[in-house]
């Protein structure tokens, strides 16, 4: 097992919560260690358990801040066969694994696949290695990781929560997710668009989700720039600068992008800047020569956060164009969105998913309908050519992010339930009684 301390200073005396994650740490979901850096300035320890180890090259600053403790299961159960076995066995002579089993056969009979073996594995792993100080488990996304979580609790009779945020709630099964809500003691999502989903699918038990905005802590970003040169695309030496921030995969609509770009009127200069890694780069750069564009695109791949910053700084328009990628993937409220707006810069996305939840169209910033290539095109043009109109989305986008969209209401709804879960835990789905003894080992005792 990889024991990865990641910071001191844990509170003393404080009851501790693991997170589990899919993976950790990810630039991309820096909101997440955004919650739980705070949630440790107000009190709170935790251990993080991951199910993957970090591919990013780069690791935000906050992610030092963190002291919660850092595990890793093992990704594949070929990656440590010897430790998920250790868990088995220790599952079969002391936890709660018969009516676990019937949980898991239940799922497996409706996705007969490697992954969902995998996930019991991973279980059986954590539910032998979990601090037996730690009575409560909340993790993040619903599909996944949320399966080796609920296996787990029930295996060692733990509660569990989670944060559903966008793939997840498009993309995993209705009776996955029913099943899973239904056993949480409470769940939490980020925008009203998957809040809606999620009630929908749960029933009667739709009132265990509640709406949470992530925000941002304003404290992170500096203040606007004073000012930004005046662009309007008629000077090829003073070009309007455009960046776009995202993973390179469907659901960002960066395709629909350079096909915009490759619209606009030959008369205005513009640059581009894309920030972020992801499959689809290569087919992105080919689409751009073919088109002819390449020379205006700049493709800069993963960075820090400081430098992602520096480039909004720098940028004119902001976009990012979401629109629903494959098997009904899609975004929630992209935090990429509020973080432009800091820094006063114009947006241009589309009218999809959580978007229109903090994008006003024609008031705090230019919405198009997903995948309209032509429409972005148009928005983009009328924003190149208009510095003015620029000016005012921008500050009209920092006024709503001020207004609505601040850390504290969100952070502070979290804190209050994971002081005092308002919900009953769930029974057992089969019988509160447990099978075998509930010992539990000190994880710094195992090999």
């Amino acid at each position: 097992m990889l024991l990865v301390p990641s910071g001191e200073g844990r509170p003393a005396g404080a009851s501790r919560i693991a997170i589990v994650l899919k993976g950790y740490p990810r630039l991309s979901e820096t909101f997440i260690a955004q919650e739980i850096l705070e949630l440790e300035r107000r009190g709170f320890a935790f251990d993080i358990w991951s199910l993957r180890h970090p591919t990013d090259r780069y690791r935000h600053p906050m992610h030092e801040a963190i002291a919660a403790r850092l595990f890793y299961l093992p990704e594949y159960l070929k990656d440590d066969p010897r430790r998920v076995l250790k868990g088995m066995v220790h599952a079969f002579r002391h936890l709660r694994w018969k009516p676990t089993l019937r949980v898991f056969l239940r799922d497996l009979q409706r996705d007969p696949s490697a992954s969902r073996m995998r996930r019991l594995g991973q279980a059986f792993v954590l539910a032998r290695e979990l601090d037996p100080g730690i009575r409560h488990l909340h993790v993040h996304f619903l599909h996944t990781p949320a399966s080796v979580t609920r296996y787990a609790a029930l295996l060692t009779g733990r509660s569990f929560s989670f944060s559903a945020h966008a793939k997840d709630i498009w993309t995993t099964p209705e009776w996955e997710r029913r099943e899973k809500i239904a056993e949480a003691r409470w769940g939490a999502t980020c925008t009203a668009d998957g809040w809606n989903e999620l009630r929908r699918v749960a029933g009667s038990d739709g009132g265990r989700v509640e709406l949470v905005y992530h925000g941002l802590d304003l404290a992170r970003f500096p203040a606007p720039p004073a000012a930004r040169r005046p662009a309007d695309g008629s000077d090829p030496a003073d070009p309007v600068r455009l960046i776009a921030v995202g993973r390179a995969v469907t659901k960002k609509g960066l395709d629909t992008l350079v096909d915009a770009l490759a619209l606009l009127p030959a008369s205005l200069d513009w640059r581009l800047v894309h920030i972020g890694t992801g499959p689809l780069v290569d087919a992105l750069k080919e689409q751009a020569a073919r088109l002819g564009i390449a020379d205006r695109i700049e493709w800069r791949g993963s960075q820090a956060q400081g430098t992602v910053i520096d480039a909004l700084r720098e940028a004119n328009l902001f976009v990012l164009p979401s629109r629903p990628g494959e098997d009904g993937d899609r975004d929630g409220l992209p935090n990429v969105l509020m973080e432009a707006a800091t820094q006063e810069l114009p947006i241009v996305s589309t009218r999809f998913a959580g978007v229109p939840e903090f994008i006003d169209d024609g008031v705090n910033g230019l919405l198009v309908p997903p995948g309209d290539a032509t429409a972005l095109s148009c928005a983009l043009a009328a924003l190149i050519a208009d510095p003015q109109r620029r000016r005012e989305l921008g500050r009209a986008a920092h006024a709503r992010l001020i207004a609505d969209f601040t850390f504290d209401a969100g952070i502070d709804r979290l804190e209050a339930l994971l002081r005092t879960p308002d919900r009953p835990a769930v029974p057992h789905p089969a019988g509160t009684a447990a099978e075998g003894e509930e010992a539990a080992e000190s994880v710094a005792a195992r090999p």
